[in-house]
């Protein structure tokens, strides 16, 4: 995801300042859907003034904080926005996960191990899954359709992962790790 597609977005409900804008991808539960590191979001600001498509409004001054520089998107920004949001519609993404890159060796190790692994991480999906759900729910009756279908992608992922979980735990428990072919 864009780093700065998710603040130009954010800019697009109002003028804001960087540390908001981290604060608002934490308070939506962004996370779990957008990787936002907090050195890249002030690189970013920097970048997107330096194009033209932020610009500053304001800079608060306390004497007890470090100063706070409000931005607001540009006619330019708006349009670098659309360009964005619409490539990242059609981005298609190769699936790189590590639980991959492990299962791909897991008939080498000592099945009731990998077993036990697979559990703790199906208990971890599941209760990312129930936090998910409710956070849904709670959002539903005030969030755009298009913000809820993100959160309810996110949700069928996990469920389909919880599925795909047990069933490999079932395969380690009954030793089945190191058979080929196997019934899928």
């Amino acid at each position: 995801m864009s780093v700065k597609l998710v603040i130009l977005g954010l800019l697009m409900e109002g003028e804001k300042h960087p540390y908001e804008i981290q604060q608002i991808v934490n308070e939506r539960h962004m996370k779990h859907y957008i990787k936002l590191a907090a050195g890249s979001l002030y690189y970013a600001f920097e970048q997107l003034e330096k194009q033209g498509y932020v610009e500053v409004v304001d800079v608060v001054r306390d004497s007890n904080r470090p100063d706070k520089t409000i931005y607001r998107i540009t006619e330019k920004g708006k349009q670098h926005f659309e360009q964005l949001l619409l490539e990242q519609l059609q981005k298609h993404e190769h699936i790189h996960r590590s639980i991959y890159a492990g299962l791909s060796f897991a008939a080498y190790a000592d099945e009731e191990k990998v077993s036990a692994v697979l559990k703790q991480r199906l208990h971890e999906t599941k209760q990312q899954l129930e936090k998910l759900k409710l956070i849904f729910e709670q959002k539903r009756p005030n969030e755009y359709v298009t913000k809820l279908y993100v959160l309810k992608g996110v949700i069928m992922h996990l469920e389909t992962e919880i599925e795909w979980l047990e069933q490999l735990i079932n395969i380690a428990n009954n030793k089945k790790l190191k058979e080929k072919g196997g019934s899928l």
